[in-house]
């Protein structure tokens, strides 16, 4: 019996201690979460270091995004009208490329465009100077990091996702109708009057929901990497990578949830 006993918790051992290690890295992440929310509700306050965020994330992304948006609505306006043709379903096409770019794809892109770009840099910034002892010396300078460096770019993540979003929206369509106008040779109003027609306010709160929910996670994953970064230029490293791969996972897990629960 005791032979038997230990090959079951030889077998199950590993799966406990990866479970027990994802709920304390949960756990780490909802507490450091919990820390900033905490204490960026209270002064002081930093609106310079907040606008300084907000164009780091949001203007400085909008060339990616940009492009991003106008490619992957023009590939899917081509891709929904050769998928069409074969059953008569051509029609298709505005209510699709509108309806797959507010509701998925814009949000979910432009996430993981911001998330590559920003929350990368967010965690090598914090990291460097975490392994250089600088957000000790704001400790003892009485400048807490919390409120100084995390709780802008939360803040301004919040805020930027959204508006890149809706940017990115716009310009996904336009692509789609690009494609379809004037190489596929749809009408131009009855396009458009579709597109508006399938396209409704509930869709666009839905992707305004969406990117807030990425804009938070890609600034909490940077910023917590950073933070708690270990172990000189390659902790730094591995915090970098930790933070774009941590950050993906969150933004496609929150999309799938909040997608089964508005549309399932």
């Amino acid at each position: 019996m005791t032979v038997v006993l230990k090959a079951f918790i030889a077998i199950f051992a590993p799966i406990g201690r990866v479970l027990v290690a994802a709920m304390a890295a949960i756990g780490r992440v909802g507490i450091f979460a919990w820390t900033t929310i905490s204490r960026a509700v209270r002064p002081p306050y930093y609106p310079a270091r907040f606008f300084e965020q907000l164009m780091q994330i949001g203007w400085f992304s909008l060339p990616v995004v940009g492009m991003t948006a106008i490619f992957s609505g023009a590939a899917l306006a081509q891709q929904t009208f050769t998928a069409g043709s074969r059953f008569n379903a051509t029609s298709t096409v505005p209510a699709i490329v509108v309806l797959g770019m507010v509701r998925e794809l814009g949000p979910v892109l432009v996430g993981l465009m911001v998330a590559g770009r920003v929350s990368s840099a967010m965690a090598a910034e914090l990291g460097t100077m975490r392994v250089t002892e600088q957000l000790d010396a704001l400790s003892t300078l009485r400048t807490d990091p919390y409120r100084y460096l995390i709780a802008p770019r939360l803040l301004a993540a919040l805020i930027a996702v959204p508006l890149l979003v809706l940017i990115a929206n716009a310009i996904g369509i336009f692509g789609g109708y690009f494609v379809a106008v004037y190489k596929l040779h749809f009408n131009a109003i009855g396009y458009l009057a579709t597109s508006r027609k399938f396209l409704t306010e509930t869709d666009l709160q839905m992707a305004l929901v969406k990117s807030a929910f990425f804009g938070f996670f890609i600034a909490l994953m940077g910023c917590y990497h950073g933070f708690n970064t270990q172990g000189g230029a390659a902790g730094v490293g591995r915090a970098t990578t930790d933070a774009v791969v941590s950050a993906f996972i969150m933004i496609l897990l929150s999309n799938m949830i909040i997608t089964l629960m508005a549309f399932g």
